[in-house]
């Protein structure tokens, strides 16, 4: 007998979760993600009738499609328990689609004069369920209250795929006529390059300033030498003005005058004081990613995975979220474990309510949290990297709910006069010494740095004691210029223009990698000549629809589909319009742009330059003189590491399809590989 109500989730570990929760009536069943999307051969949208999509089945859904039909066939009701996002009400719209023009025989009914039952059908019940997070009370609840599908998030998503088909597919054909054939354009990602390329600019137009800062050993004068204890202290102001040191003649002059024996150092001000500091919030997508990267090094695209294996676990609440609230039952937990763990002096009056700073936030109602605050990274059985992104989730939870960590600080003002140069030196310190870890206990991390990290140690001097002067550093600096792009800070970035949402993140990141319109550099992202090429044809041509703030109007519309305060259909159609003949007047007009080459020291076979140059599968070298010479080589990037087998060094090299392994530079002599980067050694050299 088949079950009575057909659940239809997207993957098969999503499923094998819910099955622990649900009985026998029901069967659940994953559509694989998605079941219809737009065509890759063609743009699939009619500009001329309100930009219906042309949505098709991938050949590889096919069969899926057909047993998800057959199911429903014989199911009273079927559930749509996609993810609590857009794009997953957009799947189970889809879902819906396309079994809804099945029908089922139900229970028989008697006509007038005719006592043998006859079959009739009725409709196929298709309803909604949402949950944030795969436990047995969240499912329940779901079941209890289904609902129809909310068509306003489905034309956001509708809204969002039709937008980027129409700018990918219209400007990357001009892309491939202007830059380089097999180009292609997103709306969204060639604003994370722009936002690259702008970075990378600022970089090579950087002009560093010298600047000296001039510190001070001081201690209290002793009675005896046992007493001693030293301590430093900046220098701040010069006279009434702030201190500028511009150049080594100034800290030389500056020091001299400090470093006589006249020269009176006295505390005129000192402070004592408990200084509060309050945990952060729980993760959202944004700074799940961010806090990964910077503690782990991992890229977004992982983060993401593995924080979908969490979820579809039941270990985690939905990953894809831009949203601090948490459940009040969450909240209660967490007070309850916090103070069976860790006593009621980390506990605060009350739980932590904290405010989405984000305008738009809305995908999901809850932040990122453990399932049951109980469970440890210990105790969950997955590999280790998941226990390390799970651990990580868990303590930013656990930490935001305690009380603040309370430092006692010390902060002093310090006199340095010369009599003869009668010019009054203030010098400051400031020290402060953890005093009660509160959240720090759980969460000991800021931005990757250990615990303690920001802690030093300043004696609570009175006023008018003497000082001291055991010894002056003036040090050296240069101003730096902006740091590269990581992963983490660019999601930061995109996140506080509005360009993006918590699903778009790591896919946005992925493609432009891909694309090879950017490349990893020491964990730093750098445009390619590629890509910064591509990105000045853009921005030259197309400057107001890659804006960052055009980007960021078009999110908020999006927003307000979602919301219901705006029709899809007529905003699409204020954008396209202008953008088509704006299009149509750049491919008459604007000039091809060539790319520049990187020139490398190695040489074809008949003597000229190799340059590299990017391919499907990324770098490779080439003759510059191509298409004359068409002779390339594999690029092989050196690093830091010896053959484990013949000391020579390794480089990454790259299979025919594309992936990236390690292997010897002696090769064939040494034929070596490894797919794990090698333990980094150091190079011994003659002396």
């Amino acid at each position: 007998m088949m079950p009575k109500i057909l659940v239809i989730v997207e993957s098969p570990t999503k499923a094998r979760t819910l099955s622990r929760f649900l009985d026998k009536n029901y069967q659940i069943e994953a559509s694989m993600g998605h079941v219809r999307d737009l065509p890759k051969s063609k743009l699939g949208v009619d500009t001329d009738h309100n930009f219906e999509p042309d949505y098709v089945i991938p050949k590889d859904k096919r069969k899926t499609v057909e047993s998800l039909k057959h199911l429903s066939e014989k199911s009273e009701q079927v559930l749509l328990a996609t993810d609590p996002d857009r794009e997953g009400e957009a799947i189970a719209w889809h879902i819906s689609q396309l079994i809804s023009n099945k029908t089922q025989v139900t229970s028989s009914k008697k006509e007038k004069n005719d006592k043998k039952p006859v079959a009739v059908k009725a409709p196929l019940i298709t309803k909604r369920i949402v949950f944030h997070e795969i436990t047995k009370e969240a499912i329940l609840e779901a079941l209890r209250a289904p609902r129809d599908i909310d068509f306003q998030l489905v034309d956001a998503q509708t809204a969002r795929r039709v937008l980027d088909r129409l700018v990918g597919y219209k400007l990357s054909p001009l892309l491939w006529r202007k830059v380089k054939r097999g180009l292609s354009a997103g709306r969204v990602q060639s604003v994370a390059v722009r936002l690259i390329v702008e970075r990378e600019r600022e970089i090579e137009q950087f002009v560093a300033v010298e600047y000296w800062n001039i510190e001070a050993l001081l201690s209290q004068k002793p009675k005896a030498k046992s007493q001693k204890e030293d301590f430093l202290a900046g220098l701040v102001k010069t006279g009434d003005k702030k201190a500028e040191v511009k150049n080594e003649k100034e800290s030389k002059e500056i020091t001299s005058d400090l470093e006589s024996k006249d020269t009176a150092w006295k505390v005129i001000r000192s402070e004592q004081k408990d200084v509060r500091k309050a945990p952060y919030p729980p993760f959202t997508t944004s700074t799940m990613t961010q806090g990964a990267a910077n503690t782990f090094g991992f890229t977004s695209k992982k983060t993401m995975k593995l924080a979908q294996d969490l979820y579809e676990e039941g270990i985690i609440t939905y990953h894809r979220t831009d949203s601090f609230n948490l459940a009040p039952v969450a909240l209660s937990a967490a007070r309850k474990f916090i103070e069976k763990e860790f006593g009621k002096d980390y506990l605060p009056p009350s739980a932590r309510v904290y405010k989405t700073k984000s305008r738009s936030a809305q995908e999901a109602h809850e932040a990122i949290r453990p399932t049951d605050v109980g469970m440890s990274n210990a105790k969950i059985q997955m590999p280790n990297d998941h226990k390390k992104l799970y651990g990580l989730i868990w303590s930013r939870f656990v930490a935001g709910q305690m009380a603040d960590a309370v430092y006692d600080q010390v902060s002093l003002d310090i006199s340095a006069q010369n009599p003869k140069s009668k010019i009054q030196y203030l010098f400051r310190a400031v020290g402060s010494i953890i005093k009660f870890p509160g959240w720090k206990k759980v969460y000991g991390r800021e931005e990757g740095e250990a615990i303690g990290d920001e802690e030093k140690k300043v004696p609570p001097l009175p006023e008018g004691t003497d000082l001291d002067l055991s010894k002056l550093l003036p040090s050296q600096h240069f101003t730096e210029p902006p740091p590269r792009y990581t992963e983490a800070s660019l999601i930061k970035a995109l996140e506080e223009r509005g360009i993006g949402r918590p699903s778009t993140y790591a896919p946005i990141i992925s493609t432009i990698l891909d694309r090879h319109y950017v490349e990893r550099e020491d964990r730093k992202l750098r445009p390619t000549p590629l890509g910064a090429a591509t990105n000045d044809f853009l921005v030259k041509n197309f400057s107001e629809e890659l804006d960052p703030g055009f980007t960021a109007k078009r999110e908020d519309e999006l927003d307000e589909i979602a919301n219901g305060r705006r029709e899809w259909v007529p905003m699409i159609r204020e954008f396209y319009d202008p953008f088509a003949e704006h299009l149509d007047k750049v491919t008459a007009e604007a000039e091809r742009v060539k790319v520049f080459a990187e020139l490398t020291d190695e040489k074809c076979p008949d003597g000229h330059p190799l340059v590299i140059r990017y391919g499907r599968f990324g770098k490779f070298l080439a003759c510059e003189k191509f298409p004359e010479h068409k002779y390339t080589k594999a690029f092989e990037e050196k690093i830091d590491a010896k053959c484990p087998e013949s000391g020579d060094p390794v480089v990454i090299k790259r299979t025919r399809k594309g992936r990236p392994f390690y292997g010897c530079s002696g090769y064939p002599k040494c034929k070596w590989m490894s797919w794990t980067k090698p333990e980094v050694q150091a190079v011994k050299t003659e002396t």
